[in-house]
């Protein structure tokens, strides 16, 4: 079991940034593994906004590219997401996910709003 806790969330006013942290209980460099922020507005499905693997490959939805990054600390037991330039579009909860080989852990979620 892999415990995922999210921080760093809150109201911001459009064009701020905010950064978000996950805390893992396992360090994705014990098996392969991949990290990745996920979120979800209200009436929509949640979608994937940039991921991160134990290689340091990474990837990002288009509407976060040149805006958004995604990193983790040495450890590889902490991941970050630093969010530039943020649109009300980006109001969402952000989830932190763990895939550790075949299984995957999902954080409780974090609010961000975006609003002036």
């Amino acid at each position: 079991q892999v415990q995922l806790v999210e921080s760093g969330g809150g109201l911001v006013q459009p064009g701020g940034s905010l950064r978000l942290s996950c805390a893992a209980s396992r360090s994705i460099f014990t098996i392969p593994a991949t990290m990745g922020w996920y979120r979800q507005a209200p009436g929509t499905q949640r979608e994937l906004v940039a991921a991160i693997t134990s290689s340091d490959s990474t990837n990002y939805a288009d509407s976060v590219k040149g805006r958004f990054s995604i990193s983790r600390n040495s450890a590889g037991n902490t991941m970050y997401l630093q969010m530039n330039s943020l649109k009300p579009e980006d109001t969402a909860v952000y989830y932190c996910r763990g895939n550790y080989g075949p299984v995957s852990y999902w954080g409780q979620g974090i609010q961000v709003t975006v609003s002036s």
